[in-house]
């Protein structure tokens, strides 16, 4: 009885054993593929996001004689001599000073954002007035409004305080909670926090400065480094704004100087060009490179949790 019942049992168990390592070695392989071709995938999107940062970088060894000639991204004839060029600056301005110029501006309106933006932000959220919904309106329709329209009323303003040719145009801006976009997302962030303890504050006998300084502002934290990430690329990138307020070459900042080395009247270095576009730009991407993982806690944290 043992034989004849136990032997069918013994090799349903043995095919069993012999079948079960092949399901999950099938299901590894197929998601082996699939991981495989997502990989090339996603390097193939990278190369193309990329190139023109790597194509930017050999075109920086090229002489001036390859540009137009030699499309390519290896340049046939390496040189160095572009960056000699811009180390030493143009119209007779060094090229740190271009860099001195840019960093002030960037640095001063990263202040000046997250100075005015956090305390316009707090009074929307927190503080109860009359016309709020008028005014929080009323900023947010300001982000409709194009730069391009209130260009000429400012130049003749800060023209007539003969603040023209400084950085006060500028940087003023930045300090009176003029960037709608900063309040709007400091706003949102504050809005999802619990008023217990502001109330909890109040009750102690704290006013709005106190829990603007000692409860809001170290919560906020995430979104203060999400606003000043884009506030200083958005500065040091910006190029209407000290073309337009900026007239002596020692004031200008790094966009407006690399104008100054393509003249239309005559021999364009692009050489040189595109050795200090690329020079210019290393801040940017090191700035990012340090901050991206406080612009992703920033961008996803959404409030308090818990």
């Amino acid at each position: 009885m043992s034989t004849t019942f136990g032997q069918p049992a013994i090799e349903t168990l043995a095919h069993n054993l012999d079948a079960t390592p092949d399901a999950p070695r099938r299901k590894v392989t197929r998601r082996t593929w699939q991981t495989v071709i997502w990989a090339i995938v996603l390097i193939a999107l990278t190369a193309l996001v990329l190139y023109p940062l790597v194509w930017l970088f050999f075109s920086t060894f090229k002489p001036n004689s390859e540009f137009g000639q030699n499309p390519g991204l290896i340049p046939q004839n390496p040189t160095l001599a572009n960056y000699a060029k811009v180390s030493e600056g143009i119209a007779g301005v060094p090229m740190a000073k271009f860099f001195l110029n840019s960093f002030i501006i960037a640095a001063g309106s990263v202040v000046g954002v997250l100075f005015s933006s956090a305390l316009a932000a707090y009074a929307f959220a927190r503080i109860q007035f009359k016309g709020l919904a008028i005014l929080f309106a009323a900023m947010i329709g300001t982000l409709l409004l194009p730069f391009h329209v209130v260009i000429i009323p400012q130049y003749i303003l800060f023209n007539n305080l003969g603040l023209v040719d400084t950085f006060v145009p500028i940087l003023l801006p930045k300090f009176l909670a003029t960037e709608a976009f900063f309040v709007f997302l400091l706003v949102q962030f504050i809005r999802q926090m619990p008023r217990d303890m502001d109330e909890a504050a109040r009750i102690d006998g704290a006013g709005h400065i106190r829990i603007f300084w000692s409860i809001i502002l170290p919560l906020i934290k995430p979104a203060l480094i999400t606003c000043a990430i884009f506030a200083f690329i958005w500065s040091w990138n910006d190029f209407l704004g000290p073309l337009l307020y900026l007239t002596s070459p020692e004031n200008y900042p790094l966009p407006v100087a690399l104008r100054l080395y393509n003249d239309q009247t005559s021999v364009s270095d692009y050489g040189a060009t595109v050795t200090a576009g690329f020079v210019a730009l290393i801040p940017v991407l090191l700035f990012f490179l340090v901050f991206q993982r406080f612009l992703v806690d920033g961008v996803a944290t959404q409030g308090l949790k818990g």
